[in-house]
């Protein structure tokens, strides 16, 4: 790994692929453990920021606490914890700025093939330019995929029966228009997971009534819009101290209700339970906040501060369970003979999954099947070269596995400088039993089961959900543990 590459040298020692948050972090990781090498981010879109640029529906926000959602290098000094996508966006920006790491990134540059040739221990990537351009290619030794797990170019958007007949606007929140005019008028938001929750508040305050409609409840739990220890703690301690400090008293407290409810379904549910009724007050019909499924069993919603239950009492939104029938010129007929007038209709119905960045692979010219492939501690891939994932947790922040990974793939490539290695593959034994790489039931991930990679049975290819257990395996495990095969 040579890191005497000149500015006009087409070889780059690492090629990021995205600078959302994950890439931005990997970025100045590489910067800070190894400055020897020569790096590239390569952006698809105009911007950097990823999920934090590209959503623009009102009051989007992070469903994670900013002390573990930030990066484990910078703190967050902001005093909401529970932060929105435009204060989000200005962190990325913000430590892109400051680290000159803006200055490495690429837009409009999509990865679309990855091709491995074994004898330049080197990847060819095929670049398209979205708005405009003819195709490139550029050579890197080792690839980071840092491009999230959702297609930007389409959220998921099932089609209703009749529903060309709604004479109003139908927007998806991933695209959303910027003359959208909902003041003072009806809407009906389908929908129940994080992005529902969301909107249905934020939309209140201005709209006459807004109808969150779900074909079943999800649970949604109130969370303090700011952490009363980490504004204590910044007044008394160093910044990076408070926020170490905060950092791991959310991450406990984060494993260990986790753990509880995994343990103990019930007891965790009958809380949530309460804790909802009281928070609606008396009246409320508790069958649409009653899920049928364990907690955890998909990811819960946090409402800060609980602003979905104070629009619910005020009487500027509500609640309907039940299923659509077709759309009318004004308004939704559910299955239950019913009907909910609209003049808005949003449809928030979730994501379309997209792994790692939709690139095709291929291995000396044969193709690399990325479903079929077992997952190296949630990093690599069982038989991929020289390329590393940014993949986060499904039960807590994502910036936590992150950084973990990233400092990871540091340890990593200054290793195989040191002792002159070319490439680094894993490669799992044939008795290690495939399972689904995450364990989630919700719609999103049931419908992307086909395209995601496997984990394994076993150490070192279990996908773990759990900062600690990857805190032991990821920054102390042996690099040479009999998985890794270094060349």
């Amino acid at each position: 790994m040579s890191s005497t590459s000149t500015p006009t040298d087409s070889v780059f020692d690492v090629v990021i692929v995205g600078a959302g948050l994950s890439g931005i972090g990997a970025a100045r990781h590489l910067q800070k453990h190894s400055p020897q090498l020569r790096f590239a981010v390569l952006e698809s879109r105009q911007c950097m920021g990823g999920t934090w640029d590209l959503f623009r529906y009102p009051g989007i926000r992070s469903d994670s606490d900013m002390h573990t959602l930030g990066y484990n290098f910078k703190p967050w000094v902001e005093r909401k914890a529970i932060a929105d996508g435009g204060s989000i966006l200005r962190y990325i920006q913000g430590t892109a700025a400051e680290t000159g790491i803006d200055a490495h990134i690429r837009y409009d540059q999509r990865v679309q093939a990855a091709h491995w040739s074994a004898r330049e221990a080197l990847w060819t990537l095929e670049i398209a330019h979205p708005n405009g351009g003819a195709s490139s290619t550029l050579k890197t030794r080792f690839l980071y995929l840092c491009s999230g797990y959702y297609s930007y170019a389409q959220g998921y958007s099932p089609t209703f029966a009749q529903e060309d007949s709604f004479t109003g606007p139908v927007v998806h929140p991933q695209f959303w228009p910027k003359d959208l005019d909902y003041r003072g008028k009806k809407v009906v938001v389908i929908g129940s997971g994080a992005t529902a929750v969301t909107l249905v508040p934020e939309m209140a305050k201005q709209a006459a009534l807004v109808t969150m409609l779900q074909r079943s409840p999800g649970y949604v739990i109130d969370r303090p819009g700011e952490d009363r220890l980490a504004l204590e703690l910044d007044q008394h301690l160093p910044s990076g101290l408070a926020y170490g400090l905060t950092r791991w008293k959310n991450v406990l407290l984060g494993m260990l209700f986790f753990r509880l409810a995994r343990k103990r379904p019930a007891m965790v549910r009958r809380y949530i339970m309460n804790m909802t009724a009281k928070e609606l007050g008396p009246g409320t019909d508790m069958r649409h906040f009653t899920p049928a499924y364990a907690p955890w069993d998909q990811r819960l919603c946090a409402v800060p501060d609980g602003d979905l239950f104070h629009s619910l009492r005020a009487g500027k939104a509500q609640v309907v369970t039940d299923h659509i029938d077709h759309f009318t010129p004004d308004g939704i007929a559910l299955a239950s003979g019913g009907h909910l007038p609209a003049d808005v209709i949003v449809k928030a119905t979730g994501l379309q999954l997209e792994v790692l960045g939709g690139i095709r692979f291929t291995l000396d010219g044969q193709p690399f099947a990325v479903p079929q492939a077992l997952a190296y501690k949630g990093m690599m891939l069982a038989g991929l070269p020289n390329a590393f994932m940014a993949f986060g947790y499904t039960n807590a922040s994502w910036t936590l596995k992150a950084d973990l990974t990233a400092d990871w793939v540091c340890r990593t490539l200054n290793h195989m400088q040191r002792h002159n290695f070319r490439s680094v593959t894993p490669q799992a034994p044939s008795q290690v039993r495939a399972e689904p790489f995450m364990a989630l039931q919700s719609g999103y991930v049931q419908r992307a089961q086909h395209l995601l990679p496997r984990q394994g049975d076993r150490n070192p290819w279990r996908v773990h959900q759990n900062y600690l257990a990857d805190l032991l395996a990821i920054r102390f495990g042996r690099l040479h543990d009999g998985a890794l095969q270094f060349q």
